[in-house]
């Protein structure tokens, strides 16, 4: 029946939203979605018609009728990518984007420079083409940035691999049996992925060590746990755009000579030196031949080639010394619920850049440098590379500022060790008049100040080794033991209080007043440190 024209849309009408595409992945493996039920409802609430494939969500636990409470529509593959927008996981095949329609939008990871005929194939299609992976390492840019997102992950899963192939415990065993020591990590690459690493295995109990050859990662490294493997002469400053510069040969030699005393004391090795898609050689067959049997190395590297000589892409070997190298390239999918969860979020953070009235309507602003950064293809002309991006990664150095001269080495170290030399014989000079006078007041003083005075330096120095030694991580609970001195201390205060002697009473006055505040303290902190474990109503 036809529709009279008075019933027709006016022009005053609100256009009907956009259709947004999310499909099945069909590369073989393949568990995420672009979106899930969460995420999907915040794309509803930008204005657009959410259309998802039947089953696309499945391998990573949520179902259909999840998606559609979520306010999205369920249908199969056609009516999805014949939508106006797709966003995908992976790049679409060609069979694929024959059902997408010209002048649609695609969204997904792409590979974009090392894929020049496949953005050229979107381009003669008049597909407007999204890279994810493109997105510009700038602060702003960071919430969309899905290369952080799957770094993070697999960092996180490669910890959770080399626990299932190490034959030890991570963490060490004190029990009736016996004890066991901890596991030793070491970690190659302070980035992401090896960030995420490191936590993973402190949070395990590992003793671990990290390496990158950015000086400025240490900081980070040491913050989530690890023990920043100092390597002066085989560390340069980042390049402006972020990356670490080409190490020099002799820059090289004492990193691989770092890595070989590394390895050979390590039980499992984390390795994530990719640089723009390209693995960088960090450990060599000589080095796995001296590792102990029965260690792990985990090539997060492995999609680039591999960080280790003997990595297999995909797969897990054994060495003939009984070493394990994994190599999988599936990493993020091992984990595709809660890496769903962070790429969808990734995705409704571009959506919202590109929807900027919320009306389910694409605005392409190519003058916004994360827009012009991710976009490859558009009006049926390949868009890439884009044109650099003003916030440099790395401060420009002064065009005033003169160039350093070259450091001697030799000289550097002669000087270092002359200035090492006078601390040493300062201190001794300060230990040395101390002494003196710590002889001449007790060879002056009344019998009773020697004993005491004895008990008090055996308590500064066991007090200062037993604090010293414990770990950072132990410092609060050990307040309920300084409590407890504490509480000696008080009553003995207390005690003094009623002394004739002026001197006695101040400094009892004192010794009170400072244990009440440790003691107060140190409960109100303990409470407040149990309130976090308390669960809520």
């Amino acid at each position: 029946m036809s529709v009279p024209e008075d019933s027709a849309a006016t022009p005053d009408e609100a256009p009907e939203p956009m259709t947004l595409g999310v499909p099945r992945e069909t590369k073989p493996g393949e568990r995420l979605v672009a979106a899930t039920p969460a995420t999907a409802a915040q794309l509803v609430t930008l204005g657009y018609a959410v259309v998802v494939e039947s089953g696309a969500g499945a391998e990573a636990t949520y179902a259909d009728a999840a998606y559609e409470e979520a306010g999205a529509t369920v249908a199969d593959a056609a009516a999805v990518w014949s939508a106006d927008i797709v966003c995908a996981v992976n790049a679409p095949t060609p069979d694929e984007l024959d059902l997408m329609r010209s002048g649609a939008t695609l969204i997904s990871m792409m590979s974009a420079p090392s894929s020049p005929e496949y953005l050229a194939d979107l381009a003669s299609r008049g597909i407007t083409g999204l890279a994810l992976d493109a997105v510009p390492r700038i602060s702003r840019a960071q919430s969309m940035d899905v290369l952080s997102t799957m770094s993070n992950v697999a960092g996180y899963r490669a910890v959770i691999e080399a626990a299932e192939n190490y034959g030890g415990m991570f963490t060490g065993q004190v029990t009736a049996a016996g004890k066991t020591r901890p596991a030793n990590v070491f970690v190659i690459g302070g980035g992401v992925a090896g960030l995420a690493a490191i936590g993973a295995a402190a949070s395990l109990g590992a003793q671990v060590r990290a390496f990158d050859v950015r000086p400025e990662a240490g900081e980070q490294i040491e913050s989530m746990g690890a023990t920043f493997v100092q390597a002066e002469q085989a560390q340069q400053e980042a390049s402006s755009d972020g990356y670490a510069k080409e190490l020099t040969d002799e820059q090289q030699r004492l990193t691989e000579a770092m890595y070989a005393e590394e390895t050979a004391k390590a039980d499992v090795v984390v390795t994530t030196a990719l640089v723009r898609g390209r693995a960088v050689r960090t450990i060599t067959a000589a080095m796995v031949e001296a590792m102990k049997p029965g260690s792990v190395i985990v090539d997060l590297a492995a999609s680039g080639g591999g960080n280790c000589e003997l990595t297999v892409p995909g797969e897990r070997i054994v060495t003939e010394n009984g070493v394990v190298i994994i190599g999988y390239t599936d990493l993020t999918s091992r984990m595709p619920q809660h890496t769903s969860q962070l790429f969808g979020t990734n995705i409704v953070n571009v959506v919202k850049l590109l929807t900027p009235g919320k009306d389910g309507a694409v605005d392409l602003n190519l003058e916004d440098e994360v827009v012009r950064g991710m976009t490859v293809a558009h009006d049926g002309a390949v868009m890439w590379p884009p044109p650099a991006v003003k916030v440099s990664a790395a401060a420009p150095a002064h065009e005033a500022e003169p160039a350093a001269p070259a450091v001697d080495l030799e000289e550097k170290a002669r000087l270092d060790a002359l200035q090492s030399q006078r601390k040493v014989r300062g201190r001794l000079a300060w230990a040395a008049v101390a002494a003196v006078l710590v002889i001449v007041a007790v060879t002056l003083s009344p019998p009773s100040f020697a004993s005491y005075f004895t008990i008090f330096a055996l308590a500064v120095v066991v007090g200062f080794y037993v604090i010293n030694g414990v770990s950072h991580s132990l410092h609060t609970p050990l307040m309920a033991q300084t409590n407890a001195i504490s509480g000696i201390i008080l009553v003995g205060a207390l005690l003094q209080l009623g002394s004739t002697d002026v001197a006695v009473l101040v400094m009892s006055f004192i010794a009170a007043a400072i244990a009440s505040i440790n003691i107060f303290g140190g409960f109100l902190v303990s409470y407040r440190m149990l309130g976090m474990f308390r669960k809520e109503a």
